[in-house]
């Protein structure tokens, strides 16, 4: 009897398993379509995209798509450069990642492991910020640039986000979690604060550290609205206000527009394949204690 009722749960969990496995293909496969069409569309001739029903193996590949997206700028297309808003994107992306990384950790080990008067206090003032929108501080961001001499240039977008509460608050919980002897054996060996946290701590903290610099550059790949404000000059444009202007320049040459899209997405994918393990690892380190 027991073998049998063992048995009938046995079934039962194998029954909810591929019932779950099937539901959850079906949610992968609705998720990855819009991607498997836009990649389909790149390589087609424009009168090939809207075609019913949907191609997705193209009789012929048409690869010069990416190639014309790339060559388009200057004076060719008013207010589109894929290579430079390519290259301004980079530049953001990468030093905000520095420098976000650096001074979350910073902050993030001196609000673990360093104890000063108010600690606790400032740290709880620090996390309401984030209680703040964005969008609300965007005008005082505005009327500050604008009165230091900033307005028109990448600073606009590079000072404001190498500081991440976030990132700051991820790092803490991450070094709560790692044991104060370290610390006392490292200032029994007479080494400071600094030797401290460069010597022991970072190296400890590569995952967490990892999966917040994979954030943080996603944050600033996909960055639109702040762009938008304080970029005028089209030289200065990212990658989200440059395939902006690309689709309102080529509205009918959706080819192009998808060829475009695709690029975009090049450095996403890179970034993710090369930091995948430690993001949830990294992400989740902190949610044990706090």
């Amino acid at each position: 009897m027991r073998n049998r009722a063992r048995g009938k749960i046995k079934k039962k969990e194998l029954l909810l398993r591929v019932i779950w496995t099937m539901l959850l293909s079906l949610l992968a496969v609705t998720m990855i379509t819009p991607f498997i069409w836009m990649l389909s569309a790149s390589m087609k001739l424009p009168l090939d995209v809207m075609k019913l029903p949907i191609k997705w193996i193209p009789e012929y590949f048409y690869p010069d798509n990416y190639m014309k997206v790339w060559n388009i700028g200057g004076k060719a297309v008013r207010d589109y450069h894929f290579g430079l808003a390519y290259f301004n994107s980079l530049k953001i992306a990468f030093i905000n990642v520095a420098g976000a990384v650096i001074t979350s950790t910073m902050a993030g080990y001196a609000f673990a492991k360093l104890k000063f008067r108010g600690r606790n206090v400032l740290f709880l003032f620090y996390l309401a910020t984030m209680m703040i929108p964005s969008q609300v501080t965007l005008i005082p961001k505005f009327a500050l640039f604008n009165k230091i001499g900033l307005m028109g240039t990448h600073l606009t977008l590079i000072l404001p986000g190498i500081f991440t509460i976030t990132g700051t608050f991820l790092m803490r919980q991450y070094f709560m979690q790692i044991p104060d002897e370290l610390r006392e054996s490292a200032r029994v060996d007479g080494a400071g604060e600094y030797t401290i946290w460069a010597r022991i701590m970072v190296p400890i903290a590569k995952p967490s550290m990892a999966s917040l610099a994979m954030v943080v550059f996603l944050w600033n790949w996909n960055a639109y609205l702040e762009p938008m404000v304080f970029l005028s000059n089209w030289r200065l444009y990212t990658i989200p206000l440059s395939l902006t202007s690309f689709i309102e320049e080529s509205t009918t040459e959706y080819n192009l527009v998808m060829a475009a899209a695709a690029s975009a997405l090049i450095p996403v994918f890179v970034v993710f394949l090369a930091g995948q393990k430690f993001l949830v690892k990294g992400l989740t380190a902190g949610a044990v204690k706090g």
